[in-house]
């Protein structure tokens, strides 16, 4: 019993230890609905076909084997399930689209640690943004967005839980 319980606290600790080391606090998460929407009577989705994810060939930022296009859809069904609404092409009630973006050039301050004077660095930014519409209207009801310091050449595991935190994220703001 006692051998049982050491694995289990060390498997605990190690799968702990592991979700710490993947960086968020440079995510910021935001979402706005429309105030009058009763989210609950929203049932079934698609998504938009269009969606536009940025394509980084030499993998600055996705890794050469993972599919970020794939990975957010994964993440955005997983999400709206959890709110009751599932996937449907016929007569659906509302529309998902989203967006990503990244800027390799951005540029921002940063404090020198030496002289403790802001300074202007090159700090790649990248945009997700995931919107809801009402598909009888065509009117956005929700968007949710995320940005963050791109991560250069990071590995696929990192990307994916920097991805699931930001989608996360944004449909915690979902009204029920």
């Amino acid at each position: 019993m006692i051998k049982k319980f050491t694995w289990v606290l060390i498997c605990g600790c190690l799968l702990l230890w592991s979700c710490a080391t993947v960086p968020t606090k440079d995510i910021n998460v935001d979402a706005k609905a429309d105030p009058k929407i009763k989210f609950s009577g929203y049932k079934t989705y698609i998504m938009l076909g269009a969606a536009a994810i940025v394509n980084d060939q030499q993998g600055r930022w996705e890794p050469p084997s993972f599919d970020a296009d794939a990975e957010i859809k994964i993440l955005i069904d997983r999400e709206l399930g959890k709110h009751g609404i599932s996937k449907s092409a016929i007569n659906p009630d509302m529309v998902v689209a989203y967006a990503l973006g990244v800027d390799m050039e951005a540029l921002d301050l940063k404090m020198d640690p030496e002289t403790k004077i802001d300074v202007l660095e090159n700090v790649p930014q990248s945009a997700l943004l995931i919107i809801l519409i009402d598909r009888p209207t065509g009117f956005v009801i929700w968007a949710g967005s995320a940005t963050a310091e791109v991560m250069e050449t990071p590995d696929d595991e990192t990307v994916k839980a920097r991805l699931d935190y930001a989608v996360t994220g944004m449909f915690k703001k979902l009204p029920k």
